[in-house]
């Protein structure tokens, strides 16, 4: 698994119990961009409410307001759908039925095996991550068909629309070919440009790397 792709969100964790809020934290630093910690659900609404939250990772018995009730609010009254992850002990059985109502993304059992929770982040994250960078690459390659303009842009457009979930391209010079209506040396060029400026990283034959993130940070 490539955790880098985690780099980039936010995490609100709430958790009332310090021990476990203090090593989670540590633990989790090292995977995302920024951990927002509360102490209850009721401060836990409050931060999901007044700042960009990708996650929330949550217990569900804690004072003032319960995890389970926190969500609720967030996602009916306040109509904010963020994925959520809950810790949950086993004495707390009956309020899982709440959390599957709710479709919550993740269960993780306490005690915290944290490994357990970055494979949980991971998979629930990459999926959305991914979705929003081919956006932001579509975006920015319909800046560039203004500069580019004709088969080429068709090539980048169709390489991206074929990316696997790792961002790698299985497709041939044929099919490209067949679907554009272009020639080889076109289609040949066209990768030999993306290599050089570091768009596209070959693996191996018919099996490229598609380098979204430096097309992103504007390096082309």
């Amino acid at each position: 698994m490539d955790f880098n792709s985690l780099k980039d969100i936010v995490v609100l964790y709430v958790e009332d119990e310090l021990s476990a809020q203090k090593q989670t934290k540590m633990i989790l630093g090292d995977f995302v961009k920024e951990i927002i910690v509360a102490n209850d659900g009721q401060e836990g609404l409050e931060i999901a409410l007044n700042n960009n939250v990708d996650l929330i990772i949550t217990d569900i018995i804690m004072p003032n307001l319960n995890g389970i009730d926190m969500l609720k609010k967030l996602r009916f009254e306040h109509k904010k759908e963020i994925p959520a992850i809950i810790t949950t002990a086993f004495t707390e059985s009956e309020h899982l039925i709440d959390a599957i109502r709710l479709r919550v993304e993740g269960f993780i059992m306490k005690p915290i095996n944290v490994r357990e929770l970055i494979d949980a982040i991971y998979n629930i994250m990459l999926p959305i991550v991914q979705k929003k960078e081919l956006e932001d690459c579509s975006f920015i390659v319909e800046g560039l068909a203004a500069l580019i303009g004709g088969k080429k842009i068709e090539i980048l457009r169709y390489i991206i629309n074929n990316l696997d979930e790792e961002n790698i391209f299985h497709g041939s010079y044929q099919e490209i070919m067949d679907s554009i209506g272009v020639s080889k040396p076109t289609v040949v060029g066209m990768f030999k440009q993306l290599i050089q400026v570091g768009m596209l990283e070959k693996l191996k034959n018919k099996m490229y790397k598609f380098k979204n993130n430096k097309l992103i940070k504007g390096n082309v």
